[in-house]
């Protein structure tokens, strides 16, 4: 298409017209015509034309506008080679109308044109676009109306704010500079000007009139905050005393009600007051002066701030700057009795108070509501903020702090206690308090760091609210005091939690979605407590933690907690409840679930699974709930062989269906539960699960690399389970196509190990011999061209496993028929120098006594000529030892705090419960420091005298000493 044409304006005026039709078809045309324009020269532009163009209708000038600011974000730098930059000429003619467009096109269509300037800057500004600065100052000193000139102050604060959110380099701050020496006089002028508009039309002015002042000002303090984000600058450190005077003005003084309601005052004092925050933060030297008549104008205007939501922006960002002063050296601000006493009463017992619009998100949408009071996001709501404020002075006047609050727990729970059903918001505070003040796990709270004793508050105030028969009164009441047990879980003896599970456990029969979802995160995260363990040896620095609740303390409740769970599922909105699904997990991971009640279990949660598959939406809820099937099938059917076909009969349709209608989010979770079912099966195996395995060895099934893990993992479990299966049809050189495929690749080197590692454990070496040579091959090769240490040292383990499996002979032969002599060569280059790399308990075990069978019945080390080798060998071995034992492996840990997450994604999300349990290929074998101090001591008995002068030379002395001290633990020797 021609753009020069003017009928093409006419053309592209249609198409956007036709975009916005409700008809679907002439819409999906439109948007398809569009499209394939964009590829062309000029488009961009002429789009930018028709949204300058007056006569044509303000909806289709809308929509180009948008169109406009979306093609510049995906072709002015594209990020991928798909889409096609705008020629350099275009570029520059858009740069030259963009701004004087954005000043005359009308309210609705300025703020896209204003988007796409920020676009445009993100790239080119300064460098490529000098001329942009200059014409946006030139605007602002001609601007006739504050329409225009909020719209150039919008623009330049669009190009600054990068110094808030940027690195700091020497590039950002020579960009700084040339936005400084052009833009901060000017800013000045503009600010100081407003300011005295403002000052003449105070008393007289209409809303109309004063509102875009008071914008102005609001966009000139946050210009002002981007400028002095890095540091603050000689131009404003020369004419802070002007800034600070206007700053304190604006909150000092009130204007008249019909003005303060329009909320732009508000905004610009919370400007205002972020700009305060910074300057404490960054540049309280020169702040100082002006510090304490700030702190009182701010506590001044907090005690006399309104408790609507209109507010709510100004209250957080005044009482934040507090906080900040509150910590800092100045905090004698609010030392004495009767400014803390203020600060408590006026300021932060008022903000903690439930207010209607708590109830009402309570009520309507629960999902935010406990993202903010349990996931941590109400960092900047009132409640949390004003909790933060006491915690800040507490740093400095803990005493006095805790007295005031402890009065006012008083002062409420007498409230609450004169007229429960009236004052029941008084009892919720009270709670609220207590456990925002908490001090955080890790921080070192002991008991003297509560605002109360826990156990006596928890048995006086919580225990009636958990004991109340009515599950549905005062919701928001239960709903705290089930937070507070969450919150205070480890501090509550555990005679008196296992005494209150049946009370929580009725809550999951609430009506409200947040009571119901507290009940369960409650019981779940109880489940979760561990303590500390008595070291198992003398002298270990292990520290092992160990479940408090068990089995025995949930399985006399199970059947009805698992009742209430699946029941709470049927509220309305909480069909897909994580905080459920996710106690449902823990419990069936706990707890001996079997007979009738594991069979209601798995036809509650294959019916569930059923439904996603419809339309999987909730990543959280949907991960949960793979879990609980996985810890189900593990913890049952290890107990009970005869649930197996049960629980077949449950989920391989629902597994199937999803594997048939490409249900692709589910695949990775389907196929580790299917590996889960393919371990607890006897073999042999059906046949529907051969033609699974029939399918799994086919390379179209490992395209998508998400299912890869997966994939692995299934794998391995048939191997394990039926490696005579291998030896037919040529399925072994099958697997080992996709080991060469895996091992190729550095993001999946790690699974064709896991591949191959399995292979060597399963297979007998009659098996395995005609193909040992074309597997030392493909990794030598992949050696040669790619080395990692992550791929030495996985090849240090399969070697150290072969070696165990099948005896060093087998191993040293094979590698050095692929050429001769060259396992001398991957000793000295590889083996030793990564083998005090290796960690993981049974790695270090493995690694460790292969290479001690290596130095002490291999005939290539043992010969004279490889005397150094043995040396480095042994030092190797004794460095791998010698590490701590929180560097060996990672701890089991048999409830695992499974994290939530974000959506769906290319990423393999992996099962706990349906994870592969490591087999120690090693189990004869006790201590692998007993194992290579005695066979070092048969050996050195076989040649007195010669190992200790290799081990003098050839091993460090620091190592030397550990082996003196491992062969004394031994009572070993070597002579």
């Amino acid at each position: 298409m021609d753009f020069n044409n003017p009928a093409a304006l006419e053309t592209l005026s249609q198409w956007f017209l036709q975009s916005l039709s409700p008809d679907p078809e002439p819409r999906r045309r439109a948007e398809s015509s569009l499209s394939a324009a964009s590829t062309s020269s000029g488009f961009a532009l002429a789009v930018l034309n028709l949204v300058a163009a007056g006569p044509v209708d303000e909806q289709i000038r809308l929509a180009a506008a948008v169109h406009f600011k979306n093609h510049l974000r995906s072709r002015w730098s594209p990020s991928s080679s798909d889409d096609l930059p705008i020629p350099e000429a275009e570029k520059n003619q858009i740069k030259a109308l963009i701004v004087s467009l954005m000043l005359k096109v009308p309210r609705r269509i300025a703020p896209q044109l204003s988007e796409a300037l920020s676009i445009i800057s993100s790239h080119d500004f300064p460098k490529a676009w000098p001329s942009l600065l200059p014409e946006l100052v030139s605007n602002l000193r001609s601007a006739a109306d504050y329409s225009t000139v909020n719209g150039l102050l919008a623009a330049a604060n669009s190009l600054f704010l990068k110094f808030r959110h940027s690195f700091d380099t020497p590039a950002l701050r020579l960009d700084l500079k040339y936005c400084l020496d052009g833009f901060a006089a000017p800013l000045l002028e503009v600010f100081l000007k407003t300011a005295q508009l403002i000052s003449a039309n105070a008393t007289a002015g209409s809303p109309d009139v004063l509102c875009p002042l008071f914008e102005s000002q609001r966009l000139c303090c946050e210009i002002f905050h981007s400028l002095n984000s890095i540091e603050l600058p000689e131009f404003f450190e020369d004419h802070m005393r002007e800034w600070m005077t206007e700053f304190r003005n604006y909150l000092t003084t009130t204007y008249s009600p019909a003005i303060e309601a329009e909320g732009t005052v508000d905004a610009l004092r919370a400007a205002i007051c972020e700009n305060l925050q910074l300057y404490m933060e960054k540049n309280e030297e020169e702040f100082k002066d002006y510090l304490k008549d700030f702190a009182s104008a701010v506590w001044n205007l907090l005690t006399t701030s309104a408790t609507t939501t209109s507010r709510d922006h100004l209250t957080i960002t005044a009482i934040k700057f507090l906080t900040t002063v509150s910590t800092s050296v100045h905090h004698s601000l609010f030392g004495s009795p009767e400014a803390l006493q203020q600060i408590c009463e006026s300021i932060v017992f008022p903000n903690i108070q439930l207010r209607d619009e708590d109830e009402e998100l309570f009520e309507m949408n629960y999902v935010e509501y406990i993202r903010r009071d349990i996931e941590g996001s109400d960092i900047d709501t009132r409640r949390r903020i004003a909790c933060e404020l006491l915690k800040g002075i507490a740093l400095n006047y803990k005493e006095q702090v805790m007295a005031q609050v402890s009065m006012q727990i008083q002062r409420m729970l007498a409230l609450f206690a004169s007229n429960p059903g009236e004052n029941w918001k008084a009892k919720d505070c009270t709670i609220y308090l207590v456990v925002a003040l908490a001090p955080k796990a890790g921080t070192g709270g002991a008991a003297s760091g509560y605002l109360v004793d826990v156990e006596s508050f928890f048995a006086s105030v919580i225990v009636p609210e958990l004991q109340g028969q009515d599950v549905n009164a005062t919701p928001i009441l239960k709903a705290g005091a089930l937070k507070f047990f969450t919150v205070f879980r480890e501090q509550i003896p555990k005679p008196a939690a296992i005494a209150l599970l049946p009370d929580v456990m009725r809550f999951l029969g609430s009506e409200s979605n947040v009571v119901h979802s507290y009940a369960a995160n409650c019981i779940e995260k109880l489940l979760m407590v561990k303590d500390r363990a008595p070291a198992q040896a003398p002298g270990s620095n292990a520290v092992n933690f160990v479940p408090r609740y068990g089995a025995s303390d949930i399985n006399p409740i199970v059947q009805q907690l698992m009742h209430n769970l699946f029941a709470a599922l049927q509220f309305p909105d909480s069909q897909e409840n994580p905080y459920i699904m996710k106690c449902i997990m823990r419990v069936l991971g706990i707890a001996h679930v079997t007979g009738e009640l594991a069979q209601a279990c798995i036809n509650h949660l294959a019916s569930i699974l059923a439904e996603v598959c419809k339309n999987p939406k909730n990543p959280t809820f949907n991960h949960y709930l793979f879990e609980a099937i996985a810890a189900l099938v593990w913890r049952s059917c290890e107990k009970d062989q005869s649930l197996i076909v049960v629980f077949e009969g449950c989920l391989f349709q629902v597994l199937e269906n999803i594997l048939v209608n490409d249900i692709s989010e589910f695949w990775p979770y389907a196929f580790q539960i299917f590996a889960e079912l393919v371990e607890i099966r006897k073999p042999p195996l059906s046949d529907s699960y051969m033609q699974l395995f029939q399918v799994l060895l086919t390379p179209e099934t490992w395209k998508k690399s998400a299912n890869v893990p997966a994939l692995v993992r299934l794998l391995q479990a048939y191997l394990q389970k039926v490696p005579n299966e291998l030896n037919n049809e040529g399925r072994l050189s099958q697997v080992l196509g996709i080991f060469n495929k895996l091992i190729s690749v550095s993001s999946t080197e790690e699974l064709g190990f896991f591949v191959l590692n399995t292979v060597v454990e399963n297979l007998h070496y009659d098996m395995i011999a005609p193909y040992i040579g074309t597997i030392w091959n493909v990794l030598f090769l992949r050696l040669q061209n790619k080395r990692t240490v992550k791929f030495v040292n996985s090849l240090v383990i399969f070697m150290s496993l072969v070696l165990v499996k099948h005896g060093p002979g087998i191993l040293v032969d094979s590698i050095n028929a692929v050429q001769a002599n060259i396992f001398g060569a991957i000793l000295q280059q590889f083996w030793i120098p990564n083998l005090k790399l290796i960690s993981g308990a049974i790695e270090v075990k493995l690694t460790a006594v292969a290479a001690t069978r290596l130095i002490c019945e291999s005939p290539s080390l043992l010969d004279a000529s490889a005397t150094e080798l043995w040396g480095k060998m042994l030092d190797s071995i004794i460095t791998l030892l010698a590490q701590p034992d929180e560097y060996k492996g990672d701890l089991e840990n048999d409830t695992p705090d499974i994290h939530e997450t974000a959506g769906y994604s290319a990423a393999f999300v992996r099962l706990h419960y349906a994870g592969k349990k490591e087999e120690d290929p090693l189990k004869e074998i006790r201590d692998p420091k007993e194992f290579l101090v005695t066979s070092l001591a048969k050996l050195s008995a076989l040649a007195p005298g010669r190992y200790p002068a290799v081990i003098e030379k050839y091993v460090e002395p620091s190592n030397q000493a550990a082996l003196l001290q491992i062969c004394g633990t031994y009572n070993c020797a070597i002579v």
